[in-house]
């Protein structure tokens, strides 16, 4: 309702397709293929560059994943969530959570303090050595808020994030500034503006997590793959009984891939030797079934998807491909119960394989022209339900790469709060129960993400529809002044 102005849409796909063809150097008509253009444009860089998403399904709990760590901070945490000694959900402050301490470059004003869930050692590693850093408070926003605001009844001045606090529709509000059913997300508009800087448009934006709204773009096709390599065609890639035999394959190849009169029957044809044509390009630039990254990624869900984003990314010659835009996930994160027991071990499967792929792009050399981030549907309640948290809002993100400005801790640390009276501290913070407000928007981080990948002003202002409303307002959170700048900070220059 206030995400997406379908008018505001329609002139961003206008001006994104416009440039594409300006960039072709071309006056030709828009009917002009999308891999000419592509063609034509291929040497506009020189360099390369990749985003990675990391997208943690059913909403990651922030108050166990940044712990509160400063004595008055972690007082209240405890108070809140109850130590885990007494049956609680609130970790305790022991040797184990001190060697994830984070100690900033810059200390965070008032005393506060952060240490990583203990089971996060990787990743502390990388904050240590300045690639990795945490963005706190971030998601979805139409306009800065703070309680007073977002309980005003004019929600036509203080607009909110339709549908809070529902798994599907958050999702897709992180991915595309839209609930449910949206079809373009700002990863694919990413795409849809460097598609020129590639030779071969198709491996732009690529899954290795299924379809994932997020790589939608107006003009970018998502590519699909496994973790294992590209998705083979069964009739005519297939090794089964029936398809195992090359003279059946041959002939499904020939019926499947031949030109036909029927303008549907033919258009699938096409689809399908595009589909066909791409896992042979794809799984020649990986090396087939043998990992040059062998042994070096964790054997988990994301330690694979990590593993084919890096072979994909070393074979990124073979895929034409200058510009890439990446999404893999990880799921388990809706922890109304068994907190304690099972987030542990799923924020150490993500550290282990964040650092895993961050090692093995600076053994090759581009450790500072890969970015990788978190994402999530939502933060968690502050407040326990007795053995986990319910759906929340803001949380807390890592982004690791070379060219992270790392050992760094940014945004506005939040209130350790869950009080509904307005004349106590932290009141302003959250709308109950800890549900943070976020104080960084979900267009702030992506744009900053994608100032660093080389998009101006005007562009991030088109695929990011909410950015207009953060260029640099301020807004009293508390007792806290907070400023809304367009580029958080976290990235050095492009």
């Amino acid at each position: 309702m206030h995400y997406i102005d379908p008018k505001g849409h329609s002139r961003r796909a206008f001006l994104r397709r416009s440039g594409a063809l300006a960039m072709a150097g071309s006056a030709m008509p828009f009917a002009l293929g999308l891999s000419a253009m592509s063609e034509a444009a291929a040497q506009t860089a020189t360099d390369y560059k990749a985003l990675v998403c990391v997208f943690l399904f059913g909403g990651c709990d922030y108050a166990n994943t940044v712990i509160s760590y400063d004595d008055d901070s972690h007082g209240k945490y405890s108070t809140i969530r109850v130590p885990q000694a007494s049956g609680g959900i609130a970790i305790a402050k022991d040797a184990a959570l001190a060697a994830t301490l984070l100690n900033p470059t810059v200390a965070l004003p008032g005393g506060r303090q952060y240490a990583l869930n203990p089971q996060m050692t990787a990743l502390k590693g990388l904050f240590d050595a300045g690639t990795a850093a945490v963005q706190l408070n971030v998601g979805p926003l139409v306009v800065p808020l703070n309680r007073s605001l977002y309980n005003n009844s004019n929600k036509k001045l203080y607009p909110q994030p339709p549908k809070l606090f529902s798994h599907n529709d958050q999702q897709s509000i992180w991915q595309s500034s839209s609930p449910e059913g949206s079809t373009i997300g700002w990863g694919g508009n990413i795409g849809d503006l460097v598609l020129g800087q590639n030779s071969n448009s198709l491996f732009t934006c690529i899954s290795v997590s299924g379809n994932a709204v997020f790589l939608s773009g107006d003009n970018t096709l998502q590519y699909q793959v496994g973790s294992g390599g590209a998705v083979k065609i069964g009739s005519v890639s297939g090794t089964g009984s029936v398809f195992g035999s090359s003279t059946v394959k041959q002939a499904m190849a020939q019926l499947t891939q031949q030109a036909r009169s029927h303008k549907l029957e033919n258009e699938y044809n096409k689809v399908t030797k595009r589909a066909v044509d791409a896992e042979v390009t794809v799984t020649s630039a990986i090396g087939g079934t043998t990992s040059a990254f062998a042994g070096q990624f964790p054997a988990t869900g994301l330690g694979r998807q990590l593993e084919m984003v890096a072979r994909l990314i070393e074979g990124r010659g073979n895929l034409g491909a200058k510009r890439q835009v990446f999404f893999v996930s990880m799921g388990g994160f809706d922890l109304h119960d068994n907190l304690i027991a099972n987030q542990g071990p799923l924020l150490k499967q993500l550290s282990d394989a964040m650092a895993a792929f961050q090692a093995a792009m600076a053994a090759k050399g581009i450790g500072d022209k890969v970015t990788t981030f978190t994402a999530s549907d939502f933060g968690r309640t502050l407040a326990s339900n007795g053995d986990g948290a319910d759906h929340g809002w803001g949380n807390h993100h890592f982004m690791v790469g070379g060219a992270v400005n790392g050992n760094a801790i940014y945004g506005y640390a939040p209130p350790v709060s869950i009080d509904n009276s307005s004349s106590l501290p932290g009141y302003d913070g959250h709308v109950g129960q800890g549900r943070l407000i976020p104080t960084t928007s979900v267009d702030q981080y992506g744009a900053t993400l994608g100032k660093w990948f080389g998009l101006g002003d005007a562009q991030l202002a088109e695929i990011l529809p909410n950015l207009k409303n953060f260029g640099g307002g301020t807004l009293n959170v508390g007792t806290t002044t907070v400023s809304y700048p367009r580029d958080v900070g976290f990235m050095k220059p492009a």
